[in-house]
């Protein structure tokens, strides 16, 4: 059984599967609302931009119409299944592991 959680992180809201961050979002400067998937580069999805310098990936919105409701669900699905092991990051010097 998974042990969801989710907090504050990095003065953001982030969601925990087993302690290891899945999703997060934060409202950019722009105003524009960036939704943060933290493994997101491995969904293999022309949709999520890839960001950071580890394995994120997001999307913007400007306005709530613009989400697409089927394209949320798969991306949800695929971060419950589709994981890097950030929870360990510092005790690896920075190295990420998949572990799903």
């Amino acid at each position: 059984m998974n042990d969801s959680k989710n907090k504050l992180w990095h003065g953001g809201p982030v969601w925990f599967i087993n302690r290891n961050p899945i999703v997060s979002y934060t409202v950019r400067k722009s105003g524009k609302v960036a939704l943060i998937f933290c493994s997101g580069q491995s969904f293999d999805e022309p949709s999520l931009v890839n960001t950071g310098k580890f394995k994120e990936s997001e999307i913007l919105y400007s306005d709530i119409k613009e989400i697409n409701i089927d394209d949320l669900k798969r991306w949800l699905n695929k971060s419950s299944k589709i994981q890097w092991d950030y929870k360990n990051i510092v005790k690896r010097k920075g190295v990420l592991v998949k572990l799903t």
